[in-house]
């Protein structure tokens, strides 16, 4: 076993993720490189790894070459990969050389001196191997930790791999595009109905091998072959929570409930079967959620529609006051330069009068001179 140090158990706590870009890409560099002759191919990782999640963003191929029979012969180019990390770190900085992958499909002999070379540009290599041609319904990913494992008689440590959990996750764009990729290679002979009937096949492949696999580790923690996790087992009560009540017989549906004991499906009836009543009742629950999620919805939106309105009259109430100011502030200006106006005229009226009553003193006084 392993040695169980605080090392070890950081690197396997660690949560992989891979892009599906990173799986288009192996499959690619098998297809073109690979394909037919059996060989594996070999390229680098580039992401994030924060110490406890590590987040798989991009790849790229190198020159690979091994001999098939003697598995300590093989060549990579170190070079090719110095000179591409350099010009990765150019266009993305935030993307780093965090590990390598091949395709497999399973370990090798030589992937441990492969992985002490790739020590060279990071401390704790991530190892990924990608299943170019899966053969059951699953994540096409397996990656990997190199740790050091203790061996019981005393002897010398040696190098071994430890397995690490690994998704598949993609961002919102990403997810789009692969979408659009996938929607361009599907072929178009193929009808819709034999389409959707292969993917609702191939999602019940796959939650059959979910089940097997859930139903193996629940028989070795009855037997004693495995610990109990606490963790393992919240999960799957939740997942238990989210199935239908198979144990209430008595659960009625709305038809039972509305054609009373005279009708086909009066209470107590056997046409139905239990678990399409379970069925009728999980799914009469999830309706009932999205209708009151509908309510709720509509009441805020209409909630802000009345706000709008108050907030529009609001503003134009405050727009027509601000008119009435200024059509105040223009009437008081022109009755003052009217009123200047006129007290300027009488001012030039009474000085007129003035010198006329001169002038006429001036006049009657020459007069009584003569």
């Amino acid at each position: 076993m392993p040695a169980t140090t605080a090392e070890t158990l950081s690197l396997v706590s660690r949560t992989v993720s891979v892009a599906p870009l990173v799986l288009l890409s192996a499959a690619d560099h098998f297809g073109r490189s690979g394909k037919g002759l059996r060989k594996r191919v070999v390229g680098v990782l580039l992401g994030q790894n924060d110490g406890k999640n590590v987040r798989v963003s991009n790849s790229f191929a190198v020159p690979f070459e091994e001999d098939e029979k003697d598995p300590s012969v093989w060549f990579l180019d170190h070079n090719y990969v110095e000179g591409m990390n350099d010009m990765f770190k150019k266009v993305n900085a935030r993307e780093k050389l965090i590990g390598w992958y091949h395709s497999g499909p399973k370990l090798r002999a030589s992937d441990l001196e492969i992985n002490e070379l790739f020590k060279r540009y990071t401390p704790n290599p991530l190892l990924v191997i990608i299943d170019v041609q899966p053969k059951e319904v699953g994540v096409p990913t397996d990656a990997y930790f190199a740790v050091e494992e203790i061996k019981d008689d005393g002897t010398t440590t040696t190098k071994t791999f430890m397995h690490t959990p690994s998704i598949i996750e993609a961002e919102e764009a990403e997810e789009i595009g692969v979408e659009h990729l996938l929607r361009d290679i599907r072929d178009v002979a193929v009808g819709t109905l034999s389409t959707r009937i292969t993917s609702q096949l191939q999602s019940l492949q796959g939650l059959h091998l979910r089940l097997r696999d859930i139903g193996a580790y629940l028989q070795k923690v009855i037997d004693k072959e495995l610990p109990v996790n606490h963790a393992i087992l919240g999960n799957l009560q939740d997942v238990f929570n989210l199935l239908p009540n198979l144990s209430n017989p008595t659960a009625l549906t709305p038809s039972e409930v509305t054609e009373g004991p005279s009708g086909e499906g009066a209470p107590g009836s056997t046409s139905n079967s239990d678990l399409a009543r379970s069925m009728s009742v999980k799914t009469n629950d999830q309706l009932m959620s999205i209708y009151l999620s509908s309510l709720v919805r509509a009441i805020t939106a209409f909630h802000d529609l009345i706000e709008n309105k108050i907030q529009n009259r609001q503003q134009q109430e405050e727009k027509d006051a601000q008119k009435e100011e200024e059509g105040k502030d223009k009437n008081s200006k022109k009755t003052d330069g009217v009123n200047g106006v006129n007290g300027e005229a009488e001012e030039g009226r009474g000085e007129e009068k003035s010198e006329k009553g001169k002038g006429k003193g001036k006049g009657k006084e020459g007069d009584k001179k003569r």
